[in-house]
C-alpha cells in the first residue's frame, strides 16, 4: 500500500493516477485492522512536510511577508498526504474508499494522537469536497428507490424505524423526509431530516411516530416539527450539513404551506443523565437527588404519578440548568444543544416526559426539547452565540435555570444546619 501511495506521488502517478489510485485503494481495502492501524503510522512517518524545509520557509516570510515567500511557506506545510488523497480521489469510486478510510481513522483516533495530522487532512479535503455546491436536496417519499428506503431504516439514529410499515407512515402526506446526496455517493444519503406538519408545537414524540396515527390534513397545519436529524456516514463526522438543511427545508415548506407559522424541533437531551449522575455525587449536591435517581431506575418509574411529580420538580430545573449553564469550553455540554444554538435556534421549552420510549428514559429521563428557529432572528443569534456564546432562551427556561441555582443553595443551607446541630 505504501509502496503505491509512493508511485502514485510519483511523476509516474501524475500519467497514470487513475490507474495507480485504484491499486492503492485495492491494496487499501484488502488490509486487515492490525494493518490499517500500521498504514496510518506510516503515513505519518513518510508523508508528513519536511520540518526544515518549514522552518526556511517561515524565516524566509518572518524576515519578508511578501505574497510570494506566504505561498512558499503555504506550501511547505502542506502534508504531501493532502496531495496523496486528492490523488486517491482520482479512482473510481475513490470518495466513498477515503470516507470509509476517515471512519477507520476516527475509531482509534483518541488513543493513537499522533493520527491527529492524517485526520486534519481528510477532515479538510472532505469538507471542501462535501460543501453546498456539491449537495442535492431531495425529498424521500413512498416513490423513491427501495434501496434509499433501505438505507434510511438502517440509518435512523434518533427514533428507530421499526420496518416498512413504520416507515410509510413517517412518508404520509402530513409528514416529510428530505435527503442530501452527493453524486460521489449515488443511492447513499449523506444526511437525512423527518418533519411532522402539525397544529401547534409539539411536546411528546411518541404521537409523532406512531405507526398507526391518524393522518390530518397538511394544508391546515401551522407548524413544523423536525423531530430526527441523522448524519448517514460516520467517516464525515464533524463535516456540517445539518444547519444548511434544516434552514433549506425551512424555506421550502414555508413555499408549500404558507400557513405555516411555527419552524421548531423536538429534540432528545442525550448527555442529560449522564451529567446528573455525576453531578449528584458533587459537593453541593441536593442530597436528595441520590436516593430520587436511585428509585428511578425502574423501568416503569413514570407511571407512578407521585413519583413521576417528585421527579419533575427536581429534575425539569436541573434539566434547564444543564441546556444552559453546564459548558464545554464556551458551549454547552450537550451535544445536541451545541448544533442547535450554534445554527441560530432559541431554545423554547422543556418537556416532561416527551418520549418515553426506553431510549429516550436512558438519555435524559424522557425530557425532550424545542428549538424554534425563527428565520428572522437566527442569524443574529447565530452572531450573539459565535461571538459571545450566548444562547437564545425563552423566559420560561431562563425561570426553570434559577429555579435550580435556588435549589442548590437551600439544600447547602440545609445541609450546612444540619452539620451545626
Amino acid at each position: 500500500m505504501i509502496a503505491h501511495c509512493h508511485a502514485l506521488l510519483s511523476e509516474r502517478g501524475e500519467v497514470s493516477g487513475a490507474r495507480l489510485a485504484l491499486e492503492a485503494l485495492d491494496a487499501w481495502s484488502a488490509l486487515g485492522d492490525t494493518a490499517q492501524g500500521l498504514f496510518f503510522d506510516l503515513l505519518v512517518a513518510e508523508f508528513s512536510p519536511d520540518p526544515q524545509r518549514v522552518a526556511r520557509a517561515a524565516d524566509a516570510y518572518r524576515e519578508t511577508p511578501s505574497q510570494e515567500n506566504l505561498i512558499g511557506l503555504q506550501q511547505a506545510v502542506e502534508p504531501p498526504r493532502q496531495e496523496l488523497f486528492r490523488r486517491l480521489n482520482m479512482a473510481s469510486g475513490g470518495t466513498a474508499r477515503l470516507v470509509g478510510m476517515r471512519k477507520r481513522l476516527l475509531r482509534d483516533l483518541r488513543e493513537q494522537r499522533e493520527w491527529q495530522g492524517i485526520e486534519a487532512d481528510l477532515s479538510h479535503l472532505l469538507s471542501s469536497w462535501f460543501n453546498r455546491g456539491f449537495l442535492t436536496l431531495q425529498r424521500i417519499d413512498w416513490r423513491t428507490s427501495a434501496l434509499v428506503l433501505e438505507k434510511l431504516i438502517h440509518y435512523e439514529a434518533v427514533h428507530a424505524i421499526q420496518g416498512w410499515h413504520d416507515l410509510r407512515r413517517r412518508l404520509q402526506g402530513d409528514r416529510r423526509c428530505y435527503a442530501y446526496f452527493h453524486q460521489a455517493l449515488p443511492e447513499e444519503p449523506v444526511i437525512f431530516i423527518e418533519v411532522a406538519l402539525t397544529r401547534g408545537l409539539s411536546s411528546r414524540v411518541q404521537p409523532l411516530i406512531e405507526p398507526d396515527s391518524p393522518v390530518v390534513e397538511a394544508g391546515e397545519a401551522d407548524s413544523a416539527i423536525f423531530y430526527s436529524i441523522t448524519n448517514c456516514q460516520e467517516g464525515l463526522r464533524g463535516v456540517s450539513f445539518g444547519n444548511l438543511l434544516i434552514k433549506q427545508v425551512a424555506e421550502d415548506l414555508g413555499r408549500e404551506f404558507p400557513r405555516l407559522k411555527v419552524f421548531a424541533t423536538l429534540s432528545p437531551i442525550p448527555g442529560f443523565r449522564r451529567w446528573l449522575a455525576g453531578a449528584a455525587k458533587a459537593k453541593g449536591a441536593d442530597p436528595a437527588l441520590g436516593p430520587l435517581l436511585e428509585r428511578l431506575q425502574a423501568v416503569d418509574w413514570h407511571t407512578d404519578k407521585p413519583l413521576a411529580a417528585e421527579a419533575q420538580k427536581r429534575l425539569a430545573p436541573l434539566c434547564a440548568h444543564y441546556l444552559l449553564e453546564v459548558k464545554q469550553g464556551r458551549e454547552p455540554l450537550d451535544p445536541v444543544a451545541r448544533f442547535h444554538l450554534g445554527n441560530g435556534a432559541r431554545l423554547e421549552r422543556l418537556n416532561w416526559l416527551g418520549d418515553v420510549s426506553e431510549a429516550g428514559m436512558q438519555r435524559s429521563f424522557g425530557m425532550m426539547v424545542n428549538y424554534v428557529y425563527r428565520l428572522v432572528e437566527v442569524e443574529a443569534n447565530h452572531e450573539a452565540y459565535a461571538q459571545a456564546g450566548r444562547v437564545a432562551a425563552s423566559g420560561r427556561l431562563l425561570s426553570l435555570a434559577r429555579e435550580s441555582a435556588r435549589n442548590v443553595k437551600s439544600a447547602n443551607r440545609d445541609e450546612q444546619a444540619e452539620a451545626k446541630s
